[in-house]
């Protein structure tokens, strides 16, 4: 890990919306405002006329433009190679759309707070190797120095404990807390229990849900009053673009409203005909229940994984926006057995605890900038981190009961603490078998083709007529670093190889160039 001169920010990529902080001269953790004055930038990407991007543009500015330039929930789309949008010319992939919202955190803020060269940016703790690769290759197009991927509930347990005076302090108690995160922000969700001392922080367990968060809630009003008023004019307003587009925002609203207000009137206007609808919590928290349901199984779930029953928490903490609705609090309050924490800002505790993040990286590896005091410098310093893996990682093999199939065979399972180690013995499948093949999987179905391939190699040059059943040895390494070491050995002749699968190597270097190249010459406001 290399720090480059500059200032040191942490940034909370999130779905709908991002925000970018660092330490200030005492220590605190602050977010850093954009050009508009505010703290939070849309995580919406409107793709202007000769290369001119506006990041977070305005409600009224969106109803104008055509929804085929409007890029939101960008984040969903992360590792995923299919997608890309056309512009210009060019195949513009999430990664090249991210570093968009990631150029504008980064212009807005140096122009605060002067030049910003490392970062560390946040994901769920749910994504897979394959979307944190994304994330990190955001960062390099964007100009950004990422010194480390740091998952959301760990950032913002880092927080919490911050705020409560905890964080670096040798002088205090050494005593364990148990912490339950929900962070169920605008397009993702997970949950996460973390054992902290003030110098010491382990995950116990995690899961989550990539495709789910506050925008599937606002999804459930549009559909509702489109429905309503369908079964009346006997039109569809989903089917045009830009009403769509238009309504959506328009429920977004709504659905904050509904967080403080009993009742909202909506209103939705389509080819001459009108139809108003007071929907009240009730109906709102009614047609959304079963994904509160959703949350509330993972809750549920993950506390049982982590052994830990509702009297061992500490405090329950919340994350992301999503989380100011009250039937979210309240489903809390019955499976926690407490009133949630609100000692956090859930759309500013991810970038907190990031940039304080950062911060203890860059006192370790580089003594710490000198603006800060030393105390602060040597309380970062004192700060460790393990985690769990989110996704298990397992070998592709042929199924003992049916050599017709393969099957994903789990070698580390899903929450193991990291590091982690371990070595198995298989057998080769056919006499006289030449080659071995190694596949890495992530995921957890024993279905290969449900999980995600990370990797793979082989063993070339197999000992003439090797009869069947041969012993090969596979070990599987997981680091702290989030690093994968797999190697595999066959017994007879001691031929082996191994690969290395470090999510630094995203996009290839070429396309990552391109990316960079491109992406200075796109104006960004």
């Amino acid at each position: 890990m290399k720090f480059l001169e500059g200032q040191t920010v942490g940034i909370d990529l999130g779905t709908t919306f991002s925000a970018i902080a660092r330490l200030d001269d005492d220590g605190t953790p602050v977010a850093i405002e954009n050009a508009d004055g505010k703290r939070i930038t849309p995580s919406v990407v409107l793709l202007g006329e000769d290369g001119h991007v506006i990041v977070g543009p305005s409600v009224e500015r969106i109803a104008i433009e055509d929804p085929s330039r409007v890029i939101e929930a960008i984040k969903r789309e992360m590792g995923n190679k299919d997608y890309y949008v056309v512009y210009q010319g060019k195949r513009l992939t999430p990664e090249f759309i991210s570093a968009l919202i990631l150029k504008k955190l980064k212009q807005d803020a140096e122009a605060r707070i002067g030049p910003i060269a490392n970062a560390v940016i946040t994901v769920p703790y749910y994504f897979n190797d394959v979307r944190r690769k994304a994330t990190q290759d955001a960062g390099r197009i964007a100009g950004l120095n990422v010194v480390d991927i740091i998952n959301e509930p760990t950032a913002a347990t880092l927080t919490y404990a911050w705020l409560k005076g905890e964080l670096g302090r040798t002088d205090l108690e050494q005593k364990e807390k148990t912490i339950l995160v929900y962070d169920l922000g605008g397009g993702t969700f997970d949950v996460t229990i973390v054992r902290y001392t003030p110098t010491h922080f382990r995950v116990l367990a995690t899961d989550g849900d990539v495709m789910l968060g506050g925008l599937d809630w606002s999804r459930r009003i549009v559909d509702h009053i489109c429905e309503q008023f369908k079964q009346k004019f006997g039109q569809d307003p989903r089917e045009d673009p830009e009403t769509l587009q238009t309504f959506s925002a328009e429920c977004e609203n709504v659905k904050l409203q509904l967080s403080e207000k009993a009742q909202v009137p909506v209103t939705l206007y389509y080819k001459g005909n009108t139809l108003t609808v007071s929907l009240t919590r009730g109906d709102f928290e009614r047609m959304t229940a079963d994904l509160l349901q959703r949350t509330r199984d993972t809750t549920e779930l993950v506390m049982q994984q982590a052994g830990v029953t509702p009297d061992q928490l500490d405090a329950v903490l919340l994350a992301g926006g999503s989380t100011y609705m009250p039937a979210v609090q309240e489903m809390l309050r019955e499976v926690c057995q407490q009133e949630p924490s609100h000692d956090l800002i859930p759309e500013e505790a991810v970038a907190h605890g990031a940039a304080i993040h950062a911060a203890i990286l860059e006192a370790k590896a580089t003594g710490g900038q000198s603006r800060m005091a030393k105390t602060v410098i040597n309380r970062l310093r004192a700060v460790h981190t393990s985690d769990v893996n989110s996704h298990s990682l397992g070998v592709k093999i042929t199924d003992p009961n049916d050599r017709t199939r393969k099957i994903n065979h789990i070698m580390i399972p899903k929450n193991t603490p990291i590091p982690h180690e371990k070595t198995q013995r298989f057998v080769t499948t056919v006499d006289n078998q030449r080659r071995i093949h190694v596949t890495i999987l992530q995921g957890e179905t024993s279905d290969p083709d449900a999980c995600t391939p990370i990797g793979d190699f082989h063993i070339f040059d197999l000992p003439p007529n090797l009869p069947k059943g041969s012993p090969v040895e596979v070990t599987y390494k997981y680091d702290a670093a989030g690093r994968v070491y797999v190697a595999a050995k066959e017994m007879t002749s001691n031929k082996q190889a191994s690969i290395e699968i470090d999510r630094a190597s995203g996009l290839d270097d070429d396309a990552l160039v391109a990316f960079e190249t491109l992406a200075r010459e796109y104006q960004v406001e």
